[in-house]
Formats: structure tokens, C-alpha cells, sequence
């Protein structure tokens, strides 16, 4: 869904630049257009990387007190037997 409103949306300014005359806001030869592809490619992969990172830590992240799921399950149990 998000891929065809993307290519929907350039086919948009693509037309209405064409339309009213303004250059187009893209690079005009291969090369430019690849440079745009590779770091796109590059942003995509390094975001959906950092997400499965995060993923393999998310116990050791805390929440809005800050403290860990170690750190409260720890002051539970200290609470428990007193």
C-alpha cells in the first residue's frame, strides 16, 4: 500500500512540474538518480538493522521511571519478604 501511494505521489509532481514548467525536483541523469536508489537502500537497511538490534535488548531498556524489568522484578522481591 505505502509502495503504490509512494510511486502515485511522484507520478503527481512528476506531472504537475511537467505541467507548470518547474524543473523537476530529481537528479536529471542515471548516475543522480542511482546516488538517490543507494541511499535510500542504505537508510532502509540500516533502520530495519538498529530495530532488530533493539529488539535483542528491549529487557534492558527502561521505561518511564527508568528502571529495568531486572531492576523492578529485584524491588518486588525485596518488598515481598520484608
Amino acid at each position: 500500500m505505502k509502495i503504490a501511494l509512494g510511486l502515485l505521489l511522484a507520478l503527481a509532481i512528476g506531472f504537475a512540474c511537467r505541467w507548470v514548467a518547474i524543473p523537476l525536483p530529481a537528479p536529471p541523469v542515471l548516475i543522480g538518480a542511482l546516488l538517490v536508489l543507494s541511499m535510500t537502500l542504505g537508510y532502509v537497511a540500516v533502520d530495519r538493522l538498529a530495530a532488530h538490534r533493539a529488539c535483542k535488548t528491549k529487557e534492558l531498556c527502561g521505561g518511564p521511571s527508568g528502571q529495568t524489568k531486572a531492576a523492578m522484578g529485584a524491588d518486588r522481591a525485596k518488598g515481598q519478604a520484608a
